[in-house]
């Protein structure tokens, strides 16, 4: 600094050129002209050594982009960098925002990073799930489990999902879990979205019981309407892997901490609902949003709910009170689920018949010991001669495949 203020005042005192002064100097006359124009400036405190390094990086975010980005994090603390600039994207499209690694690394630098822990995952069965191709394909259905509020109200919330396009139908606390309030839940959905192909489920009431084929007034009742009630193995939550995943996600966002009563939870299941098909983008949509890519069913609830009407190979007969249907004179017990309802018997041989309800076969019947065998996929029927024939397979038994591990959204 001395040697360039030496420079600025012989200059200033015109005693030497500024050709003469830079080669007394020896700099070039472009440096001698540089530090001529800082003094002048800035004066002399122009002269000292700046930093070479930039005064802006290229990829540098501006304070608003910065602002923005951490607003809408701390709106949403669950959301990560990519549904973040999704979002944002949406809401300005026209703004260039910076990429998702650099807003990962911003949040970690403002320490809004909430750390998971690290657990093993189940690797992803997929097969089962391809018949979920299409929206109202495949929906599924379950109780997240229950919680309490603050004031020691129990809260079960009855969730309903599309597989395909994960959209939440319903996310509602109910005051008993019983197949009578479900049923009233489940019709509003109908009424509103039409009707799915299927509805998979767990093994627990009000789903399923230990009836004939694992059958429940709730299965039946889907049935008559055409949709097949589908049921994952016993102990195997992953195979309902979407609907856990979107349970995990319901539990994080609602019931911890717990509302204040179950009217002020259900708000909040509401606002979790709303927030999850049409803000939440979903990593395995895209990055779309689950109401974006749902579209309710072709498939209108009916005003009636019609009775099963069988062919004229099959022998038709009403289960009556307690459960039993009538053969020959006397009474063989079917089950007290199906009471009312008319089943069609579909001969194999002289001896043994297919069960049918509707479109289902539930069960077979030894007409010689009249008896109503469980349906297996795997027994065969066993006729007088030792013939042995093989039964069809039905869809209302649980797969022994897995269906899927758990999906990203």
């Amino acid at each position: 600094m001395d040697e360039r203020m030496r420079f600025v005042l012989e200059h200033e005192a015109e005693q030497y050129s500024m050709s003469e002064l830079c080669r007394m100097y020896g700099v070039s006359r472009e440096t001698g002209y540089y530090w001529l124009r800082r003094y002048r400036q800035g004066g002399p405190e122009a002269l000292r050594d700046r930093s070479r390094s930039a005064e802006q990086h290229a990829n540098q975010i501006a304070e608003e982009t910065v602002e923005a980005v951490l607003r809408l994090r701390r709106k949403h603390m669950r959301w990560g960098p990519r549904k973040l600039k999704r979002v944002l994207e949406r809401e300005e499209p026209r703004q260039r925002w910076p990429a998702a690694s650099t807003i990962g690394a911003l949040l970690a630098r403002e320490g809004l990073v909430i750390a998971r822990k690290k657990r093993r995952r189940t690797p992803a069965y997929t097969q089962p799930f391809a018949a979920a191709d299409a929206p109202n394909r495949v929906w599924c259905a379950d109780f997240k489990g229950w919680f309490k509020t603050r004031d020691g109200e129990r809260v079960d919330p009855l969730t309903i999902s599309d597989a395909y396009s994960r959209y939440l139908l319903r996310c509602q606390d109910v005051e008993k879990t019983d197949g009578e309030r479900v049923r009233a839940i489940f019709e509003a959905v109908f009424r509103e979205c039409g009707l799915p192909e299927a509805i998979r489920t767990d093994n627990g009431p009000p789903f399923a019981t230990r009836a004939i084929a694992g059958l429940s007034r709730l299965a039946v009742w889907w049935m008559k309407l055409g949709i097949v009630p589908e049921r994952i193995a016993a102990g195997h939550p992953e195979q309902n892997g979407r609907h856990e995943r979107m349970h995990g996600t319901l539990k994080q966002e609602t019931a911890s901490p717990a509302a204040a009563n179950r009217r002020a939870q259900q708000r909040a299941f509401d606002r979790f609902r709303r927030e999850y098909n049409e803000e939440r983008p979903h990593e395995a949509l895209r990055q779309q949003t689950p109401s974006s890519v749902y579209r309710p069913s072709a498939r209108a609830y009916p005003e009636r709910v019609r009775e099963p009407e069988y062919g004229s190979a099959l022998q038709v007969r009403r289960v009556g009170k307690r459960g039993v249907l009538s053969w020959k004179h006397e009474h063989v017990f079917v089950s007290e689920t199906l009471i009312g309802e008319r089943l069609g018997l579909l001969p194999v041989d002289e001896r043994f018949f297919v069960v049918y309800f509707a479109a289902f076969p539930i069960a077979r019947f030894d007409s010689h010991k009249r008896i109503i065998l469980p349906f297996s996929d795997s027994a065969p029927f066993a006729g007088d001669a030792g013939e042995e024939a093989s039964s069809p397979a039905s869809p209302l038994l649980p797969t022994k495949e897995k269906v899927s591990g758990m999906c990203p959204v």
